[in-house]
């Protein structure tokens, strides 16, 4: 809104307003608002979190150490999300339709969260929407976005091709080209994509919600994630950095730095209060939200197959569940580890809450910066 209105509008009429058309000066204040707004308006939503008694549900077979967590206001989440969409919105080019891509998918995501909060403050209990129900609006979600996605490639601004890690010329599609020359059929040529893509978001999104179990934790890894999209997506949309790192150049995949930048910012504001011990969870509302945001940008940029080391802890927190109900159920109730996610694993085998939140966030950066190693080794 600022980019349209104080370039667009009046820098004909005040030309130091020149310097908004610059990128990296709106990603950096992108960031800077939103950290603003995290840290001024955080103590009065915690507040109004605690006068609603919208408070943590400790389950019992939980670690022992967590019980005195009950009673900690949740959806904090609310707050990362007023601090990543004011930004973007006041910072972005509002014309950018990758930019309400984005938006959209914070919102969804966030929404969906927030009736599982909702309904688990209301319910006093540890369950809130159904798996089932949970998944559908997920996949309702992720479909829409994959679909908003082939639109915009009809419009030769986005690509449906893969960018693969280490590899220079291949480029996969994920298209059936050979059914767009059947009458009426034409559309499910972009089949193979849209499931693809749905199964990124469904599984990103969880993944961050899995991870969101220790102080701290799913949003210092976050802020990770989120650094390195920044410089992913930076590079993306640059003719001179594209062109030099041998990546598909889509030029207005590059305003999403000002969202990654945003969700930079907001992310260290909610850890200012949400640092061991913990002022407010963020809930699903804020964990839905950001790992959806995560795989979008993802997605958008075409880095999907980065995802794995973008957000290592987030990946290895999903796996570690998977394994563990398929453990359990297929071998007659044996488990792999001591509980799952993998955070109360080594919190069971003694270590502190605080030493496995520092160490997962240095095993959450090795991942990023493999990540954005991997855009020079190929």
């Amino acid at each position: 809104m600022l980019y349209w209105l104080l370039y667009q509008k009046l820098f004909p009429y005040f030309h130091p307003f020149r310097i908004f058309q610059y990128l990296t000066f709106r990603t950096a204040f992108s960031s800077l608002t939103a950290l603003l707004i995290a840290l001024i308006i955080g103590p009065y939503v915690i507040e109004k979190l605690r006068q609603f008694q919208i408070s943590q549900y400790i389950r019992d077979e939980g670690p022992e150490s967590h019980k005195k967590k009950s009673g900690t206001p949740t959806m904090g989440g609310v707050l990362i999300a007023i601090a990543i969409l004011l930004p973007t919105v006041l910072w972005s080019n509002p014309s950018n339709p990758f930019v309400w891509v984005v938006v959209f998918s914070t919102i969804g995501f966030g929404a969906i969260g927030f009736a599982d909060d909702y309904i688990k403050v209301v319910k006093r209990r540890n369950l809130g929407l159904t798996a089932r129900a949970k998944m559908f609006w997920q996949v309702i979600v992720s479909l829409m976005i994959a679909i908003t996605l082939v639109g915009l490639q009809q419009f030769r601004i986005f690509s449906t091709k893969m960018t693969v890690p280490f590899v220079k010329n291949f480029h996969p599609d994920l298209v059936w080209p050979w059914l767009g020359s059947i009458p009426h059929l034409g559309f499910l040529m972009f089949l193979p994509f849209v499931i693809f893509v749905t199964l990124v978001l469904v599984f990103s999104s969880n993944a961050v919600n899995l991870t969101d179990g220790l102080d701290g934790l799913a949003i210092g890894c976050t802020i990770i994630a989120a650094g390195a999209l920044t410089v992913l997506t930076y590079v993306s949309g640059h003719v001179v950095f594209a062109d030099y790192l041998e990546l598909q150049r889509m030029p207005k995949v590059g305003e999403l730095t000002v969202f990654c930048g945003a969700m930079v910012g907001a992310s260290i504001g909610f850890l200012w209060y949400n640092a061991h011990p913990a002022e407010v969870f963020m809930g699903d509302v804020g964990s839905l939200a950001l790992g959806g945001a995560i795989a979008t940008v993802a997605v958008i940029i075409r880095q999907e197959l980065l995802l794995p080391f973008i957000g290592g802890i987030f990946v290895l927190e999903a796996i570690s569940v998977i394994l563990q109900v398929g453990s359990y159920k297929l071998r007659g109730g044996k488990r792999i580890f001591k509980m799952a996610p993998l955070h109360h694993h080594f919190e069971l085998l003694g270590w502190k809450e605080s030493k496995v939140i520092a160490r997962f966030w240095i095993a959450a950066l090795v991942f990023a910066l493999f990540a954005l190693t991997t855009l020079k080794l190929r």
